[in-house]
């Protein structure tokens, strides 16, 4: 019910609280970042945990809004062209997005232009997993989930020429990804995105959800892949990090460091 500039200065002072209070979240958002810029400022590595406070209080935010207009008002125009293009080739589109800025903005905004199906990875309580499921899904936006079922959703989607979208810097579960550089440091890497590429043909599109400052609204930054993912494994998911880490380079600060993205994949 607040107003978007009340609960972004809100973020900010739980990102504070973050900050100042030492923790395993905090050490390992300050190292990730410091790995991926050497040159990165105190200030630099505070913004990033501003930044995380005002993501998490966002994110309900957008989960209740369902004005479509008034949701793009929040977000400078984009070159939608660009996916009405991809999309008229009937092999449809997928859509990939770091954990950067404001991310959760990207599902509403996209589907109030086109169908979408969007990937997710389901909490164990059952509860708040069919929570976040009635509060994401829209008549035009679908979720689906990180197993067998949603993957064969992502390809059903695909072959009607239609829209998926992935947040690839999730560890995803061992033996469904390889191990290949992420800002210089190994990762576990998913290879879905290659097979959904391979198998439907589809274009593939960076995504990213820049915050402009407090109530002064987002801008989203498109990048394609002008080159189809290789078909070596390794070498696709190769492509696709250094596409990831071209789009976090535009708003640094913005990345969720403090994710454990270089742990071990569990079964």
């Amino acid at each position: 019910m607040l107003p978007l500039c009340v609960l972004q200065t809100l973020g900010q002072g739980a990102g504070w609280i973050a900050w100042l209070v030492a923790g395993s979240f905090k050490r390992r958002s300050n190292e990730n970042f410091l790995r991926a810029f050497p040159q990165a400022t105190l200030q630099m590595q505070r913004a990033a945990m501003l930044s995380v406070g005002q993501m998490f209080l966002e994110m309900p935010y957008w989960w209740v809004r369902r004005n479509d207009r008034a949701l793009n008002r929040n977000v400078a125009p984009a070159d939608w062209h660009l996916f009405e293009q991809a999309l008229a080739a009937g092999k449809g589109v997928i859509l990939l997005s770091p954990h950067m800025g404001c991310f959760e903005l990207l599902g509403p905004v996209y589907s109030s232009h086109h169908p979408s199906t969007v990937l997710f990875r389901p909490p164990r309580m059952a509860w708040l997993r069919d929570w976040i499921v009635n509060m994401r899904t829209r008549p035009t936006l679908k979720m689906a989930p990180a197993n067998q079922s949603g993957v064969r959703s992502l390809v059903r989607t695909l072959l009607k020429g239609q829209t998926v979208g992935i947040l690839p810097d999730q560890v995803p579960v061992l033996g469904e990804g390889v191990w290949v550089p992420f800002f210089g440091r190994p990762a576990y890497t998913m290879t879905l995105v290659q097979r959904l590429q391979s198998l439907t043909g589809a274009k593939i599109f960076v995504l990213g959800v820049e915050r402009l400052g407090i109530g002064k609204g987002y801008k989203m930054h498109i990048a394609p892949m002008h080159e189809p993912l290789s078909e070596d494994p390794v070498q696709a998911a190769t492509q696709m990090n250094s596409a990831m880490e071209a789009m976090i380079r535009l708003a640094p600060t913005q990345y969720l460091w403090g994710y454990n993205r270089y742990k071990q994949p569990v079964a």
